[in-house]
């Protein structure tokens, strides 16, 4: 049977009697099977052939439930800015409700704030708005939403809205990297800073501290704070759930080049899981273990459109130098590990890699090895020759102070 507007609303006084946070969610779904059967009940609906309703329930519910009908109305007819326009009425509403009560609403909250993006996303593209302006709106809504979190002082600890502060905080900046918009995402990582009294983050379901390290990996990756970026996406890496894979290939698509660019190669295994990542990042990985410059240039080549759209291609042209590094090593492995070189055996080594260049630079490539502490030694111009340290001539990558700079 058709579940009919009046059975809605008794639906949800049981839910809110209950204390049904879940059930709640449910309700208020866009896209669940009572949505349709309201659709159906009313054609064409506005506020003011529903205002007979107002009144049938407790406010703000009787308003809420009248905007969860012109939502699925507007869903329906696949008009998502009238849709996404209903739906941040509606929020706004539950905010009031949400304010005064406890926890026990967190899960209609996700839910609700998750259906504010999705609309703000479907709206954006349906109109083509190239400023995304209905997902700015939602990350303002939304944000909103993280105040109303972190102000509750009443709750008793356990069932505190603070258990959401984190979910929303990841939503926001979900939104925002989708909109590229990342500099907006700075205010919001201040205020959560700024509140000491929340739990720390480590209290949270993993799935909520998973995606905040996430998020804020990406970040410090963005502004070039690589071993901070390094940290926090190994720990997002760990904690994701074995099932997650999809989650674990995406932090694992810039937690590759930064544990590269530290001398780190990835295992097959790890590669074997993830073949999108292995296609990509193989090439680079085969040319650095055996100092195969020229191979490793090719792959740049190809890649460079996939690399940039990922922003990552800085990241693994500089990478190049560890190549350099694995050639210039068989050279001195090659002179059976000697303290003094010539410059032409490294020359030559070049050109065998198929990089041809006159000796010169083939100079400044060794000084340059030196200059970022991937050789210990120093060159002498007069004789043409490269004295290199008797102890520790090839330093570990990851010892290197210069390892994570550009």
């Amino acid at each position: 049977m058709p579940l009919t507007f009046s059975e809605y609303q008794v639906q949800l006084t049981q839910v809110l009697s209950d204390e049904d946070g879940p059930g709640l969610a449910y309700l208020l779904r866009p896209t669940s099977p009572h949505g349709k059967d309201l659709v159906k009940e009313f054609r064409n609906p506005t506020k003011k052939s529903l205002s007979y309703y107002e009144g049938g329930i407790e406010s703000p519910w009787d308003e809420i439930a009248i905007q969860y009908v012109l939502v699925v109305h507007h869903v329906a007819k696949k008009r998502a800015a009238e849709a996404f326009k209903e739906h941040s009425h509606l929020v706004s509403l539950f905010f009031r409700f949400f304010t005064s009560n406890s926890g026990w609403t967190l899960p209609a909250l996700f839910a609700i704030l998750r259906d504010l993006r999705d609309l703000a996303f479907d709206a954006d593209l349906q109109t083509n708005n190239q400023k995304s302006d209905c997902m700015e709106e939602a990350a303002r809504i939304i944000s909103k939403a993280f105040g109303n979190c972190v102000t509750d002082r009443t709750s008793p600890p356990a069932e505190s809205r603070k258990w959401g502060v984190y979910y929303v905080v990841g939503l926001v900046l979900k939104t925002y990297f989708r909109v590229k918009r990342i500099s907006l995402a700075k205010p919001i990582l201040r205020a959560l800073q700024a509140n000491t009294d929340i739990p720390p983050l480590s209290s949270y379901p993993r799935s909520h501290q998973v995606t905040y390290r996430y998020y804020v990996g990406m970040l410090h990756f963005l502004n070039e704070d690589y071993a901070q970026a390094e940290k926090e996406l190994t720990l997002a890496f760990y904690h994701c759930h074995i099932d997650a894979h999809k989650n674990q290939e995406r932090i694992s698509t810039y937690l590759i080049p930064l544990r590269i660019l530290k001398g780190h190669l990835p295992s097959k295994d790890l590669m074997g899981r993830f073949p999108s990542l292995d296609a990509l990042y193989a090439p680079f990985i085969q040319a650095i273990r055996t100092g195969d410059i020229k191979s490793y240039d090719e792959a740049l080549d190809k890649w460079e459109r996939r690399l940039t759209e990922l922003n990552l291609y800085l990241n693994l042209e500089k990478a190049r130098e560890l190549c350099i590094r694995g050639l210039f090593r068989r050279v001195w492995v090659a002179s059976q590990k000697g303290t003094r070189i010539p410059i032409s055996m490294f020359h030559c080594s070049l050109q065998i890699s198929g990089i041809d260049v006159p000796q010169e630079e083939a100079e400044c490539l060794v000084a340059n090895m030196i200059y970022k502490g991937f050789m210990r030694g120093y060159i002498s111009h007069e004789k043409q020759m490269v004295v290199l340290a008797s102890a520790n001539t090839f330093p570990r990558l990851a010892d290197r102070p210069t390892a994570f700079a550009l």
